[in-house]
């Protein structure tokens, strides 16, 4: 969504999020209403316009000096989405996601794949990027020789992830991600994208909740006890990166040209299925409380499965069946 500025601040009292097609943090303080799925805010419309039925081919263009490990961890999620795993599963999550449908019934694909990656190290568009920016960026990937990623509008979903030397118009402010669609005359055909950005050294506070405290916060815990949640992956920056992944591509999924579904009467500021469950990763969370989660003996918060024995912390979505945000790890 163009604002899909996807997670940012979790507000003080109320970690709550607010997507216009963006992971907002306005949205992830003010809405614990919202998220507890009792609020006639949670109004999701369908729209009409397409949901993403067909496979995915998910390409990412890995913007700046990325560490290694990092970028590790965030391939094991995407390889994730279609793997099997532990229960409960990053493919059990997507279940939800899955019971989106268009006009024609047809639901949201549950075939995720990394097709495609692109290294832009070398800082194409140069270290300061803004909404724009994410779509030069993709032609750049897309046409760049010897070995481009091929432009697919009919299966394609671009993620271009900035690392932490990439500054980005309204990031730690305002977002931490966004999703939109391409426009033709950039990019040469409208495909969906999403942008998401490394918060471990410049707001994890901000983008990283709830693996750091943001300022002036109670500590978000696990069991709602005194101590940060540790991490699964060993590094708030990726690990809180990893949930804002997620709530873009459930929102592209199911909103792609920001025509689909999405609640309130403002297609450029809508409140999408993931916006509606923005702070909340466990029954009974809600006002600052992240909801129950599992920890491991080292103390490190997790939801669901992946591969590789791989632990990840990744928000609830909102079920349009159960009509409340919803997890595979929910105890009822």
């Amino acid at each position: 969504m163009d604002k899909l500025s996807c997670y940012l601040l979790l507000l003080l009292s109320f970690f709550c999020f607010r997507l216009d097609l963006s992971w907002s943090l306005e949205t992830r303080f003010n809405r614990a209403p919202y998220n507890q799925g009792s609020s006639d805010l949670a109004n999701l419309v369908y729209h009409m316009g397409p949901v993403l039925s067909s496979p995915i081919k998910l390409y990412i263009i890995w913007y700046g000096n990325w560490n290694s490990t990092h970028q590790a961890t965030i391939r094991d999620f995407l390889n994730s989405f279609s793997s099997p795993a532990l229960s409960p599963s990053v493919a059990d999550w997507w279940k939800t996601v899955r019971l989106y449908t268009d006009q024609t019934g047809s639901n949201i694909t549950d075939s995720l794949s990394l097709s495609g990656e692109f290294f832009d190290s070398r800082l194409s568009n140069g270290v300061r990027l803004n909404r724009l920016s994410m779509q030069h960026i993709i032609k750049n990937a897309v046409t760049s020789k010897p070995s481009p990623l091929p432009l697919d509008p009919r299966n394609g979903l671009y993620l271009v992830l900035t690392s932490s030397d990439v500054q980005v118009d309204e990031f730690c402010r305002a977002v931490c991600g966004f999703h939109y669609f391409s426009f033709p005359s950039i990019v040469g055909a409208t495909v969906p994208y999403a942008w998401i950005g490394y918060s471990g050294t410049q707001c994890p506070g901000v983008c990283a909740y709830p693996f750091a405290r943001p300022l002036g916060a109670p500590p978000p815990s696990a069991m709602g006890g005194n101590d940060i949640m540790r991490p699964p992956n060993g590094d708030a920056g990726v690990d809180g990166m990893i949930s804002v992944i997620a709530h873009e591509l459930a929102e592209s999924s199911s909103n792609p040209l920001v025509n689909a579904w999405y609640a309130g009467d403002n297609p450029i500021a809508p409140g999408e299925i993931a916006d509606m469950c923005l702070g909340l990763y466990g029954s009974g969370g809600g006002g600052g409380y992240v909801g129950k989660v599992s920890t491991d003996a080292g103390g490190n918060g997790y939801n669901v499965n992946g591969v590789k024995g791989r632990r990840f912390l990744v928000q609830w979505v909102w079920d349009p069946e159960k009509k409340r945000c919803f997890g595979p790890n929910a105890m009822d």
